[in-house]
């Protein structure tokens, strides 16, 4: 993976994160409440240094169930202090005595029945509060870089986590596309690693190029908040004024089969990425994959700081679901 230039010209601060489980936190946002009634227990829970899959796991051992019956919208930080929502499918009983339930570094918070099984995606947003240790660098630079963060968002890198302990699920990609037996779950992974490094590297040449929050001709457009696209059109005043209002975001491509939406400029910066990447782009085509967009810009919403007497730096935000903590920070401050 090469390196992924900066928005800003790099960040103003030097420090430490994750330097304990409680300096990451995040607050899963459904964005609904449980309905009241239905087959299913909802649980709001607290995790710390835990996956999201192993608490579903322990869930499930908990409640006699199949490790299917357990939903749930996100993944979360491991090395983290987490709060998200599980359901668990218990049709026609009420299911143990959840607040009792001991699962070693999680809390129930909540319980409520709900009438359907949480699915992946379906959440809001995420609100992170990060703290920052041994903070080195000029606090008035840092300011002015937040300003800006806050007002223009920043490009919508895929995190480092998504490719895997020393990018091990890049490599399970390189092995599936050459014909490797993986398994079920390893491939999930490797697909979803290998779309990501291709996103990644479409989006790191609109940000060296300074087009990363700007409309080319050919341009797929985004409605913000939302999956809605639309385009490519004529690049009129109309256009232009929405997308510097934040109202729509130019994309850049999830790789499959199928014919790229994208056309003239931003079709040629796609179609070179996928040449010189062309192992990811030709294994991710012969898949049941369609191509799908994805926001170049992350909009960041509620950013507020506090500088503290020790040298930390806390930094809280908010971001819609499916994006990255690590994409905001390291514009910031190099961890």
């Amino acid at each position: 993976m090469s390196e992924l230039p900066f928005a800003y010209g790099g960040p103003p601060l030097s420090g430490r994160m994750r330097a304990t489980a409680a300096d990451f936190e995040v607050d899963e946002v459904l964005g609904f409440a449980a309905d009241g009634f239905g087959e299913h227990a909802m649980l709001r829970i607290e995790k710390r240094d835990a996956n999201t899959e192993w608490v579903a796991q322990r869930l499930a051992e908990v409640a006699g169930v199949a490790p299917m019956s357990v939903g749930y919208s996100g993944l979360k930080d491991r090395h983290a202090l987490t709060r998200q929502t599980y359901t668990v499918h218990l049709p026609g009983k009420s299911g143990p005595d959840w607040m009792s339930v001991d699962i070693e570094g999680v809390r129930i918070l909540e319980v409520a029945r709900h009438s359907r099984k949480l699915k992946r995606g379906v959440h809001r947003s995420n609100r992170f509060l990060i703290c920052l240790r041994d903070v080195v660098g000029s606090k008035q630079e840092a300011e002015v870089r937040m300003r800006e963060i806050s007002a223009q968002g920043t490009p919508n890198y895929f995190g480092a986590q998504r490719f895997g302990r020393d990018g091990d699920n890049l490599r399970s990609a390189q092995a599936l596309f050459s014909g490797a037996r993986v398994s079920r779950s390893q491939r999930g992974f490797a697909l979803s690693a290998a779309r990501s490094h291709l996103f990644n590297e479409v989006l790191a040449r609109r940000v060296a190029a300074g087009s990363w929050n700007t409309a080319l001709e050919g341009e797929v457009f985004m409605l913000a908040g939302t999956h809605s696209i639309f385009g490519p059109q004529a690049l009129d005043a109309g256009l232009l004024d929405r997308l510097e209002c934040g109202d729509i975001d130019p994309t850049g491509p999830l790789w499959g089969r199928g014919v790229l939406r994208s056309g003239s400029e931003v079709a040629a910066i796609e179609r070179e990425v996928a040449a010189a990447e062309s192992v990811y782009s030709a294994g991710l085509a012969a898949t049941d994959l369609s191509h799908e967009r994805r926001s170049l810009r992350l909009a960041v919403s509620d950013l507020a700081h506090h500088w503290a007497d020790d040298g930390s730096l806390s930094v809280g935000f908010s971001l819609p679901s499916g994006s990255f903590a690590t994409a905001v920070i390291r514009e910031l401050c190099a961890t």
